[in-house]
């Protein structure tokens, strides 16, 4: 296994991981051709700096992915802080340590960023997920709130 930045072609196989899981599947639209929101999203984070999507490969196969966003900020004297979200493995990997170093992948960046925390939200449906990452020495520091918007087309709907 080995790791590398998402580039655009990538964008179909973090969409089908994306898509391959119990609350994914209710969320996210793999079909071909992909929306075109996926493409501008994907352009929109690769313009602003320390948003990427890591990969991990089996070859040249995508396996998995995570989203890293490094946030400078003023709080805690200036600290930097690393972002976690859209984390997937493909189910026929699962159980294989794959996930591990994805994380240890993301979180080695991080240091290299100077952050001094990583942290994620996690859905509270994700139990297996949840114990996952308490393994990875994560705790469940705070409460997390959301506040969701539809979108034009959700509301034509």
């Amino acid at each position: 296994m080995h790791f590398r930045k998402a580039q655009k072609e990538d964008i179909p196989a973090i969409v089908r991981l994306l898509a391959d899981d119990e609350l994914g599947s209710g969320r996210e639209r793999y079909e071909n051709p992909l929306p075109e929101e996926y493409y501008q999203a994907f352009e929109a984070m690769e313009a602003q700096i320390g948003n990427q999507i890591i990969l991990a490969l089996d070859e040249e196969e995508i396996i998995g992915c995570i989203q890293l966003t490094i946030i400078p900020g003023l709080a805690r004297l200036g600290m930097k802080r690393a972002q976690i979200e859209g984390v997937r493995v493909d189910k026929n990997y699962r159980g294989k340590k794959m996930g591990e170093a994805l994380f240890q992948e993301a979180i080695a960046i991080a240091k290299a960023e100077k952050c001094g925390l990583v942290q994620l939200t996690t859905d509270k449906e994700r139990h297996d997920a949840h114990r996952f990452y308490e393994r990875l020495g994560f705790s469940a520091s705070h409460e997390g709130m959301k506040l969701i918007f539809k979108t034009e087309k959700e509301t034509m709907l």
